[in-house]
């Protein structure tokens, strides 16, 4: 499981790097303000749409029923129920794309109330309609990938984003050198993000990866709709931290400036959860389906525990981490060209209040998949909205006294409501279980990286102030690895793990990895 979580794992983040380059681009740009504010509402529709769909959420439904239907009725069988899935989720997501066409100024009042009355409903309905044909493109990529996972083919799932972020960086890069007015700049950056869900899905048909779903039949018979009843749950569920921030932009569309402020924090916040979070929705699954389908407890604590290890092992340094340096990796990445000094303040601030809220999303992710493997998606899906709701009102109110951090401290509280749900209902219906292992390693994980947050502390003041961009980057590195080496001595020296066992889990094949 190590290896193949470490193959997701590096795709993801060599996609989130990638994505960093794009939204520093975007903020160079557009900078924020109006424009800025109407693309990235509508960008957030994507962003649901891509979490929702291709970035291992389908897992949650199609990994344990095409995993089951193979190992009872053979691959012909499995082809078969695939081809259905693969045929009938396309031309649904085609359908459905059409009729969001029609209502889209409908749904941007909704996500985005405070644009009522301004041209900035119309720019944010403009460009959403124009990212629109992603959302057709998503759908079959959505299935191949997820077959593709469910094989144990990895790779090719964890780095065919790529493609998205590289039509979109080399789109901006044109548009800067072509001094394109904001507006239009908006405009031709959305008609973009279509054409990049094309690339994503040339690139998996290229592998011939559309075999492994055959014959191709849309059809909405007894046996597909109980495969959505039991699979749009779970999707929506595994896109929280999406959910939440569109819950946060509601109530932030009424300050100018606020939704851009948000979007840029909360790309920081989605690298760590990228590598943990994706890798854990994509590997975890199967595992446990599996585990579960043999009546394995021991596999399945097993796998449980070495999970909660390296989520908490991940997502506490970078917490620490991103509260301690906000400020200077908000600048070093985001201030440049229409993106000011005032923006790059409200953005860290902003940063600081989300960053509570990543170690409830990674034990998120770490905790749905014991509720998916026993095809339980309603259970998730239930402490989502309960987040959502819980975010929305706290944002609201504290939104109104503390400006953009209060509404980013309310998204952190929604995210641990959905966490402790889980906690509860899973201790409640079946028992969480950690070896002994586990319990002996995560105390210790713990004050690794309370130290190392402490050095990133006692060093932050040594950072040169308003210094160049090369002598900032500088600095920002420097602390970094420091901090990681720190970290990685201390992981060393308490004997959490050593680099001897680290070698043997990446060297060791997956037990169901078949190649990819």
């Amino acid at each position: 499981m190590i290896r193949s979580f470490l193959t997701v794992s590096t795709g993801t983040l060599a996609s989130r790097l990638l994505g960093f380059a794009r939204d520093s681009l975007i903020a160079a740009l557009l900078g924020t303000g109006a424009v800025a504010d109407a693309f990235l509402a509508a960008f957030q529709l994507v962003n649901v749409v891509r979490r929702l769909l291709s970035e291992g959420a389908l897992n949650a439904a199609l990994v344990p029923a095409w995993l089951g239907l193979r190992a009872r009725d053979g691959e012909e069988a499995a082809s078969a129920f695939a081809g259905r899935v693969l045929g009938t989720v396309s031309a649904a997501l085609i359908a459905a794309s059409i009729v969001i066409a029609q209502v889209m100024p409908l749904i941007i009042k909704v996500i985005a109330p405070g644009f009522i009355g301004s041209d900035t409903l119309d720019l944010a309905v403009a460009n959403a309609r124009l990212m629109l044909p992603y959302l057709a493109f998503a759908g079959p990529v959505t299935v191949l990938m997820g077959l593709l996972n469910a094989q144990g083919r990895f790779a090719l799932t964890a780095f065919s984003p790529l493609l998205f972020n590289i039509a979109l960086i080399a789109t901006i890069a044109a548009l800067l050198l072509w001094h394109t007015d904001a507006t239009h700049a908006a405009w031709a950056l959305a008609a973009t993000v279509g054409i990049a869900g094309l690339l994503q899905l040339l690139m998996l048909l290229s592998q011939r990866s559309a075999q492994l779903a055959t014959p191709l039949r849309v059809t909405f018979d007894k046996e597909m709709r109980g495969f959505f009843a039991k699979a749009i749950p779970g999707m929506i569920a595994s896109s929280g931290p999406q959910w939440l921030m569109v819950a946060g932009a509601i109530i932030a569309s009424a300050t100018p400036s606020a939704v851009s402020w948000l979007y840029f924090a909360n790309r920081l916040i989605e690298l760590p959860l990228g590598i943990v979070g994706v890798a854990m929705g994509t590997v975890l699954v199967p595992e446990l389906t599996r585990a579960s389908a043999a009546g394995d407890r021991a596999a399945t604590v097993h796998a449980e525990s070495r999970a909660l290890e390296l989520a908490t092992g991940l997502a506490l340094p970078a917490t620490l981490g991103l509260i301690v340096l906000a400020g200077p990796i908000v600048r070093l990445l985001f201030e440049h060209g229409a993106f000011s000094a005032n923006d790059s303040a409200a953005t860290a601030q902003a940063l600081m209040w989300l960053s509570l809220g990543l170690p409830a999303h990674v034990l998120i992710k770490a905790l749905s998949p014991a509720f998916y493997a026993r095809s339980d998606t309603m259970t998730p899906l239930l402490a989502t909205l309960k987040g959502f709701v819980v975010a929305v009102a706290l944002a609201f109110v504290l939104g109104r006294l503390y400006g953009a951090p209060g509404i980013a401290a309310g998204i952190a509280a929604g995210a641990w409501s959905s966490a402790a749900s889980l906690l509860r209902k899973g201790a409640t219906e079946f028992g969480f279980s950690v070896d002994a292992a586990a319990r002996r390693r995560l105390p210790r994980i713990v004050l690794a990286a309370l130290a190392m947050g402490a050095l990133l502390w006692l060093t932050s003041a040594l950072a040169p102030a308003g210094s160049h961009g090369v002598v900032r980057l500088l600095a920002v590195a420097i602390q970094i690895a420091a901090g990681i080496a720190v970290y990685a001595l201390l992981i060393q020296t308490l004997g959490v793990a050593s680099w001897r066992e680290a070698a043997n889990a990446l060297k060791r094949p997956a037990p169901h990895d078949q190649g990819g």
